[in-house]
Parts: C-alpha cells; sequence; structure tokens
C-alpha cells in the first residue's frame, strides 16, 4: 500500500480544471479530476465508490472508506470537502492558476485554499493508517458542485433518506476556517422579484402603470422587514450577530420618457439557526404582496437560489469538543455557507475546519499557506487516533 504525498496530491488536482458554473461555456465537472484521485487512493488501501449526479454523467461524489462499511454508518470519521472551484480572471493571476506554484511561504493554485488543500491533506494522513486495524472506519467524502447549489451534498442527503446509510457518524469539513473550528454558520437563499407594470407615454401617467413605482413601494415593504429582523433574533459569536437582507441588483425601464413596464430585484438573505427558508421566503412574499395589493401592478417571485439551510452543531458533540482541543481554539460561527447543514441532516454531527483562510477564496493569487499544512495535519492524525483506533 502506498502513503500518498499530500504536495503531489494537490498539484494533481490543481492541474484539473474543475469549475463549476452556471454558465455552460465555463462549466468543466469533476469526474476526471476525482477518477485519477480515486486511482491514487485504491492504491493507498481505500474502497472507492464514484456516484454521478443525476442526468450530470461529467459531476460525481466520491466516497473512499479505510475499514469496514458496516461500521461506517454508527462509527465512523469522515473529512469531506470539494474539489470544484469558481471560475477565475485569467488577467489577475501572477502564475497559472492551473499548476501548483510554490513562493514565499504560499502554495498558488485554483482551488489551494477552497479547497483542493485540505482534500491532499486529509487524503494523505488517512493513507497513512491503510495498514492499521481500524476499530472505526475513516473516509474521504468528495462531493459534487458544491459552488452552485451544493447538488453533490443534496444527492447523498437524498440517497441517505432512501436507504438510511451515510458515510459516517462524525464529520470535519475541511473549508477554510484558518485552523478555527466552526459549528454554527447562516443559511441563504436568493430571490428575484419582478414587478410588472403596463407601458405608455410619458406624458400621461394614466397611459400606463409605473413599474418602477410599483418597486418602490416594495423596496420600503422589503426594507422594513430587513430592519425587523436585526431585532428579531440575535447570536452571540456570529460576527454579525443578526439576519441580513441584501439589495444586490436593480433593473427597470429602457427610457425616460416611456412608462417602464418592468422592474427587477434580485436580493439575499441570509439568516440564523432556528431560521428556516420557507419561512422567510413565505413572509418576504407577503410583505410585497400586501404593499402591492392596490397597485396596478402585479408581482412575481423567482428563486435565483433555491438556499442551503443554517448549520448548527451541539458545543457537546464529540466532534466539536474534540476539534476544540486539538486546534486548541473554542468552536466559533461564520456568516458564510457550507455543506454542514446536509450532513448533519444525514445524522453526522458536523465540524467546518480548514487550514485556508476565507479571504483568499474566490480570489485571484488564490493560495493555501504552507506553514498551515503542519497543524492540519497534526488535528486530522489526532482524529483518526480519537475516533478511529481502539487504544
Amino acid at each position: 500500500m502506498t502513503v500518498l504525498d499530500w504536495q503531489q496530491t494537490l498539484a494533481t488536482l490543481i492541474g484539473h480544471r474543475t469549475i463549476s458554473s452556471d454558465n455552460p461555456s465555463l462549466d468543466c465537472g469533476n469526474r476526471a479530476a476525482v477518477e485519477d484521485l480515486a486511482d491514487a487512493l485504491e492504491q493507498a488501501g481505500f474502497a472507492c465508490t464514484i456516484t454521478p449526479m443525476p442526468e450530470r454523467d461529467d459531476k460525481v461524489n466520491l466516497v473512499a472508506r479505510l475499514g469496514t462499511a458496516e461500521q461506517a454508518s454508527e462509527h465512523g470519521l469522515v473529512f469531506a470537502g470539494h474539489i470544484d472551484t469558481v471560475p477565475y480572471d485569467d488577467n489577475g493571476w501572477h502564475s497559472d492558476p492551473f499548476s501548483l506554484t510554490e513562493r514565499d511561504g504560499k502554495l498558488y493554485g485554483l482551488g489551494s485554499c477552497d479547497m483542493k488543500g485540505f482534500i491532499a491533506i486529509a487524503a494523505a494522513v488517512a493513507s497513512e493508517y491503510a495498514a492499521e486495524k481500524l476499530s472505526a472506519p475513516v473516509s474521504l467524502l468528495v462531493s459534487a458542485d458544491e459552488e452552485c447549489g451544493m447538488d453533490g451534498a443534496r444527492a447523498l442527503l437524498d440517497a441517505h433518506r432512501e436507504n438510511g446509510q451515510r458515510p459516517g457518524r462524525y464529520c470535519v469539513i475541511g473549508e477554510p476556517t484558518n485552523l478555527v473550528p466552526i459549528r454554527q454558520h447562516k443559511g441563504i437563499f436568493m430571490e428575484t422579484l419582478e414587478v410588472h407594470g403596463a407601458s405608455g407615454h410619458s406624458s400621461n401617467p394614466a397611459l400606463g402603470a409605473n413599474a418602477i413605482e410599483g418597486m418602490y413601494r416594495a423596496l420600503t415593504a422589503i426594507r422594513a422587514l430587513r430592519d425587523e429582523l436585526v431585532e428579531r433574533q440575535r447570536i452571540a459569536g456570529f460576527p454579525v450577530p443578526h439576519a441580513t437582507l441584501n439589495l444586490g441588483a436593480i433593473s427597470g425601464g429602457d427610457n425616460a420618457n416611456r412608462i417602464p413596464a418592468r422592474c427587477r430585484l434580485d436580493m439575499d438573505l441570509r439568516f440564523l439557526p432556528g431560521m428556516t427558508s420557507d419561512g422567510l421566503r413565505a413572509e418576504l412574499h407577503e410583505r410585497v404582496a400586501d404593499a402591492l395589493a392596490d397597485s396596478d401592478c402585479t408581482i412575481h417571485f423567482r428563486e435565483l437560489f433555491t438556499g442551503t439551510p443554517a448549520f448548527e452543531t451541539a458545543g457537546d458533540s464529540p466532534i466539536v469538543t474534540a476539534c476544540e482541543e486539538l486546534s486548541g481554539q473554542a468552536a466559533a460561527a461564520v456568516d458564510f455557507g457550507t455543506e454542514g447543514s446536509f450532513y448533519n441532516a444525514m445524522g453526522m454531527d458536523s465540524v467546518v475546519l480548514g487550514p485556508g483562510d476565507i479571504a483568499q477564496a474566490h480570489q485571484p493569487n488564490e493560495y493555501l499557506a504552507v506553514e498551515r499544512v503542519a497543524p492540519m495535519q497534526r488535528i486530522l492524525h489526532g482524529l483518526i487516533e480519537r475516533f478511529c483506533l481502539a487504544r
């Protein structure tokens, strides 16, 4: 059996274009990268299962396991992450985004921080235990399409609901957290509102129904909801301790002398544990409908992003306390989202903990600091020895 070299594994992963995008011309899929990784993991002694996404054969999930499958669901430890990336700005890079480049103590490459670096480190650390008699399995989980819609995590949850199986009992998701364990994060959904009126000559307002005027009413109601959410619920520990509603993009009309027939608003809402996207969506829709009830305009909502639930793992969960002890950091909360809520819904207590810095994610010249590698390795070794080895 072969012990994997984390840097070589990372270089191979960086070399694959695994961009996820709503733009089909940019989207690359992840199958080739996953198959290369699975080949290396099988040579190291892992049992690998590759599962394509429905109707997307070029996008796959991978579960690679050391130890017996029968024990995984009740006692197993999972290191989870994605190897898809967002698109990149070629002009902003000082080196080839698809070639791992080390300079000044930093490992540059698209996805090095978010989050191919963690996958490579976790695969290498776990491979060191291939010859051990494990009391509980350790698995590597690589999910598809995290950056666009978390489709891989959703597929895993759907499969769990059908067959009751899960890859493990405890899970560490290696998103960039600066080696701080995260047990809470906000949920998010994105919504488009279109106000439809009727066009006409601007010389007489009665000739049409002004969609921008209708959107003004809608905005008044949306901003009132936003302000109420600030006070409705607060949770200490979040960088922004309340729900947020961002008005992100607006467009309407086409000429100064024409009554505008349409106006569109795109917004996102990030909410705390204890809140639900369904409940907040319904309230948003109701507030806007009431605001335009006596208007000549009509409203149409559309999901821009279905969303992800808020995430919370109990502070006394064994995986939380173990990550706190091994990292030397108290568990915290963040405002960005992960696949954690889907894995928790499968009954896997999850912690988000990785070596990267979120400030480097989705940026030109993305990098992983070399000094973060050894601490991450130490934490992963400690978790395997605590959860998977009977001493």
